[in-house]
Protein backbone atom coordinates (compact mmCIF):
# COMPACT_ATOMS: atom_id res chain seq x y z
CA UNK A 1 0.00 0.00 0.00
CA UNK A 2 1.57 2.87 -0.98
CA UNK A 3 2.11 6.10 1.66
CA UNK A 4 -0.90 8.98 2.12
CA UNK A 5 0.86 11.64 0.71
CA UNK A 6 3.18 12.13 -2.46
CA UNK A 7 7.17 11.37 -1.69
CA UNK A 8 10.06 12.12 -4.34
CA UNK A 9 11.99 8.95 -5.30
CA UNK A 10 15.61 8.82 -5.20
CA UNK A 11 15.74 8.70 -9.45
CA UNK A 12 13.46 11.77 -9.44
CA UNK A 13 15.25 14.12 -7.02
CA UNK A 14 16.54 16.85 -7.64
CA UNK A 15 18.58 19.69 -6.11
CA UNK A 16 19.06 19.70 -2.58
CA UNK A 17 16.71 16.88 -1.84
CA UNK A 18 19.64 14.74 -4.14
CA UNK A 19 22.61 15.91 -2.10
CA UNK A 20 20.49 15.09 0.93
CA UNK A 21 19.49 11.44 -0.61
CA UNK A 22 22.92 10.80 -1.58
CA UNK A 23 24.38 11.85 1.77
CA UNK A 24 22.28 9.07 3.38
CA UNK A 25 22.95 6.57 0.88
CA UNK A 26 26.42 6.93 1.51
CA UNK A 27 26.30 7.36 5.20
CA UNK A 28 22.95 4.56 6.25
CA UNK A 29 23.90 2.18 3.35
CA UNK A 30 20.85 3.12 2.18
CA UNK A 31 17.56 5.50 1.88
CA UNK A 32 14.95 4.00 4.65
CA UNK A 33 11.33 4.78 3.95
CA UNK A 34 10.65 7.37 6.83
CA UNK A 35 13.45 9.58 4.73
CA UNK A 36 11.78 9.72 2.05
CA UNK A 37 7.98 10.31 3.70
CA UNK A 38 9.31 13.83 4.21
CA UNK A 39 10.81 14.63 0.71
CA UNK A 40 8.06 17.47 0.28
CA UNK A 41 10.42 19.02 2.58
CA UNK A 42 13.91 18.22 2.46
CA UNK A 43 15.28 20.15 5.42
CA UNK A 44 13.60 18.28 7.61
CA UNK A 45 15.43 15.02 6.98
CA UNK A 46 18.41 16.80 7.82
CA UNK A 47 17.11 18.33 11.02
CA UNK A 48 15.40 14.93 11.77
CA UNK A 49 18.80 12.72 11.08
CA UNK A 50 20.41 15.36 13.23
CA UNK A 51 18.07 14.31 16.14
CA UNK A 52 18.37 10.84 15.74
CA UNK A 53 21.99 10.79 15.62
CA UNK A 54 22.09 12.48 18.68
CA UNK A 55 19.83 10.71 20.83
CA UNK A 56 20.64 6.89 19.06
CA UNK A 57 24.41 7.29 18.27
CA UNK A 58 25.43 10.27 20.79
CA UNK A 59 27.86 10.29 24.32
CA UNK A 60 25.69 9.23 26.96
CA UNK A 61 25.58 6.77 29.95
CA UNK A 62 22.73 4.73 28.22
CA UNK A 63 23.91 2.06 25.86
CA UNK A 64 23.41 1.86 22.07
CA UNK A 65 21.39 -1.33 23.41
CA UNK A 66 19.00 0.72 25.71
CA UNK A 67 18.39 3.09 23.46
CA UNK A 68 17.30 0.43 20.89
CA UNK A 69 15.36 -1.25 23.17
CA UNK A 70 13.29 1.73 24.64
CA UNK A 71 12.49 2.02 20.81
CA UNK A 72 11.83 -0.95 20.40
CA UNK A 73 9.13 -0.46 23.31
CA UNK A 74 7.54 2.34 22.75
CA UNK A 75 7.06 1.12 18.77
CA UNK A 76 5.62 -1.75 20.43
CA UNK A 77 3.03 0.17 22.80
CA UNK A 78 2.10 2.82 19.78
CA UNK A 79 1.57 -0.36 17.17
CA UNK A 80 3.84 0.89 14.43
CA UNK A 81 5.24 -2.03 12.85
CA UNK A 82 8.09 -0.43 10.77
CA UNK A 83 9.96 1.26 13.81
CA UNK A 84 9.51 -2.07 15.64
CA UNK A 85 11.32 -3.79 13.24
CA UNK A 86 13.88 -1.35 12.34
CA UNK A 87 14.52 -1.01 16.01
CA UNK A 88 14.16 -4.23 16.59
CA UNK A 89 16.65 -5.56 14.35
CA UNK A 90 19.08 -2.96 15.49
CA UNK A 91 18.70 -4.61 19.02
CA UNK A 92 19.56 -7.90 17.68
CA UNK A 93 23.43 -6.55 16.79
CA UNK A 94 23.60 -6.04 20.30
CA UNK A 95 21.60 -8.77 22.32
CA UNK A 96 22.04 -11.25 19.43
CA UNK A 97 18.82 -13.39 21.07
CA UNK A 98 15.46 -13.94 19.16
CA UNK A 99 13.75 -14.89 21.93
CA UNK A 100 14.61 -12.33 24.04
CA UNK A 101 13.51 -9.30 21.29
CA UNK A 102 10.12 -11.16 21.14
CA UNK A 103 10.07 -11.14 24.63
CA UNK A 104 10.33 -7.60 24.73
CA UNK A 105 8.31 -7.23 21.87
CA UNK A 106 5.15 -8.86 22.95
CA UNK A 107 5.35 -8.11 26.88
CA UNK A 108 8.86 -6.56 28.01
CA UNK A 109 8.29 -8.12 31.44
CA UNK A 110 9.02 -11.51 30.07
CA UNK A 111 12.59 -10.35 28.76
CA UNK A 112 15.09 -11.41 31.32
CA UNK A 113 15.93 -7.74 32.17
CA UNK A 114 18.27 -6.35 34.56
CA UNK A 115 16.06 -3.82 37.13
CA UNK A 116 17.71 -1.17 35.54
CA UNK A 117 16.48 -2.11 31.79
CA UNK A 118 13.40 -2.98 32.99
CA UNK A 119 12.53 0.49 34.92
CA UNK A 120 13.39 1.97 31.43
CA UNK A 121 10.85 0.19 29.55
CA UNK A 122 8.29 1.13 32.33
CA UNK A 123 9.20 4.54 31.83
CA UNK A 124 8.58 4.23 28.43
CA UNK A 125 5.56 2.58 28.31
CA UNK A 126 4.44 5.18 31.09
CA UNK A 127 5.69 8.13 28.88
CA UNK A 128 3.89 6.93 25.82
CA UNK A 129 0.71 5.49 26.95
CA UNK A 130 0.14 7.93 30.18
CA UNK A 131 2.58 10.97 30.09
CA UNK A 132 0.66 12.83 32.79
CA UNK A 133 1.16 10.44 35.06
CA UNK A 134 4.95 11.16 35.12
CA UNK A 135 6.27 12.06 39.11
CA UNK A 136 9.09 12.41 40.83
CA UNK A 137 8.42 10.26 43.78
CA UNK A 138 6.93 6.88 41.61
CA UNK A 139 8.50 6.95 38.12
CA UNK A 140 11.95 9.48 38.76
CA UNK A 141 13.00 8.18 42.06
CA UNK A 142 13.36 4.97 41.54
CA UNK A 143 15.39 5.66 38.16
CA UNK A 144 17.91 7.50 40.59
CA UNK A 145 17.98 4.92 43.29
CA UNK A 146 18.57 2.01 40.33
CA UNK A 147 21.65 3.82 39.85
CA UNK A 148 20.79 6.39 36.46
CA UNK A 149 22.13 9.77 36.96
CA UNK A 150 19.94 12.56 36.06
CA UNK A 151 22.02 13.00 32.16
CA UNK A 152 20.78 9.27 32.03
CA UNK A 153 17.24 10.11 32.47
CA UNK A 154 17.15 12.86 30.69
CA UNK A 155 18.24 10.78 27.50
CA UNK A 156 16.04 8.22 28.25
CA UNK A 157 13.56 11.04 27.92
CA UNK A 158 14.89 12.21 24.91
CA UNK A 159 14.70 8.37 23.14
CA UNK A 160 11.26 7.73 24.25
CA UNK A 161 10.08 11.12 23.20
CA UNK A 162 11.58 10.80 20.06
CA UNK A 163 10.31 7.36 19.06
CA UNK A 164 6.91 9.29 19.87
CA UNK A 165 7.29 12.25 17.50
CA UNK A 166 8.55 9.12 14.87
CA UNK A 167 5.81 6.44 15.18
CA UNK A 168 3.32 9.27 14.55
CA UNK A 169 4.87 10.20 11.33
CA UNK A 170 5.04 6.77 10.56
CA UNK A 171 1.53 5.44 11.00
CA UNK A 172 0.17 8.95 10.17
CA UNK A 173 1.28 9.01 6.89
CA UNK A 174 1.27 5.34 6.06
CA UNK A 175 5.05 4.55 6.27
CA UNK A 176 5.60 0.86 5.45
CA UNK A 177 8.57 -0.91 4.71
CA UNK A 178 9.64 -4.20 2.83
CA UNK A 179 11.45 -6.86 4.00
CA UNK A 180 14.75 -5.74 1.97
CA UNK A 181 14.98 -2.00 3.78
CA UNK A 182 15.01 -3.70 7.23
CA UNK A 183 18.58 -5.40 6.63
CA UNK A 184 21.43 -3.67 5.61
CA UNK A 185 21.87 -0.05 7.95
CA UNK A 186 25.15 1.05 8.88
CA UNK A 187 25.24 1.47 12.82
Amino acid sequence: MPPYIEIIQPDQAEGRLKEIYKDLEKKRGKLAEVHKIQSLNPESIVRHMDLYMTIMFGKSPLSRAQREMMAVVVSSVNRCPYCIQHHREALLRYWKDEERADKLQQNFEDAELDETDLLLCQFAQLLTEEPYRIDDESTIQPLKEAGMSDRAILDATLVISYFNFVNRIVLGLGVEHSPEEIKGYNY
